[in-house]
């Protein structure tokens, strides 16, 4: 099948590619296109105008700035992965890049096409929303700002206005203490779509207490989520291994986990328990091995 026929405008800046999204309701933007494409090309998306930010250099960087990384919305996925910057001061995005999709997608993909994608399996969605980051668009004229935590809705539905261009995400760097990272996740097959993903990144002291974690679950609901109980259980105290799968699994509980013909709720319920404490293990181990500050 080829795609239905549509309009393509290159805009010169961010201003003039709001302008055209805000004008033309089936207008999309396309930057890496390599979700879109392929839905137009079954003609399962029949955008009437494609406005192309590739070009747009003032929507590819990636820079540190007022405690946190931030990159640009049209920054390829593949500059993410061997960025120095992103390995030193952003560890758990830097274990997390070389997952996301095939080394030939990560050449051509944005990490803000991913992330206004929304799909509760995306690796990017889940250490955006593990990590706090925040999203900041470009309306008619003015900036705003989303939480992840807000950002996403449903699976590829977003709290982006509708006549909204993404600009970039920052995330947040930690600093203190002994910091680590752990990442897992359940596929058909190395860079398919997760069933199931865990991340976490943590900060221990020099007596081995952990004083702060973040853990995130993904592909398990329509969004990905925080284990918020966890962290409150883990942080202030020394980990008690014993103790950490009952406590993820009580967290687990109360989720509405999603069923589908890849994966049952039950073995997604489950899966994740072993994946998050694996990722929790993990941050823990490479944390005794980082020295302090070492992001």
């Amino acid at each position: 099948m080829k795609a239905a026929p549509f309009e393509y405008s290159r805009p010169a800046d961010i201003d003039e590619a709001c302008a055209l999204l805000g004008g033309d309701e089936g207008a999309r933007i396309i930057a890496g296109g390599q979700t879109l494409v392929p839905m137009m090309a079954m003609r399962l998306s029949r955008p009437t105008r494609l406005i192309d930010v590739s070009r747009i250099s003032a929507l590819s960087y990636i820079r540190e700035e007022d405690g946190h990384l931030a990159i640009g919305a049209a920054t390829r996925q593949c500059v993410v992965e061997n960025d120095p910057i992103v390995a030193t001061r952003m560890p758990l995005l830097a274990a997390v890049m070389p997952w996301i999709g095939h080394a030939a997608t990560r050449a051509r993909g944005t990490v803000g096409g991913s992330l206004a994608n929304a799909d509760p399996a995306a690796e990017l969605a889940l250490v955006a929303v593990t990590l706090d980051a925040t999203l900041t668009y470009r309306e008619a004229g003015r900036n705003g700002d989303i939480p992840a935590s807000e950002f996403f809705i449903g699976p590829t539905i977003t709290a982006l206005p509708m006549a909204a261009c993404l600009m970039e995400v920052r995330f947040p760097i930690w600093r203190d203490g002994h910091i680590g990272v752990g990442f897992h996740e359940v596929s058909a097959r190395r860079s398919d779509f997760a069933f199931v993903s865990a991340a976490a990144q943590v900060t221990v002291d020099e007596d081995g207490i952990c004083r702060r974690i973040a853990i995130g679950v993904g592909a398990v609901t329509d969004v990905p989520i925080r284990l918020e109980r966890v962290e409150q259980e883990l942080s202030g105290n020394r980990p008690d291994a014993a103790r950490l799968r009952p406590a993820i699994e009580g967290a687990l509980a109360d989720v509405d986990v999603t069923a589908d013909l890849h994966a049952s709720a039950p073995y997604r319920r489950r899966v994740a328990a072993t994946l998050a404490l694996r990722a929790i293990t993990d941050a823990l181990a490479s944390a005794k091995q980082r020295g302090p500050d070492a992001c």
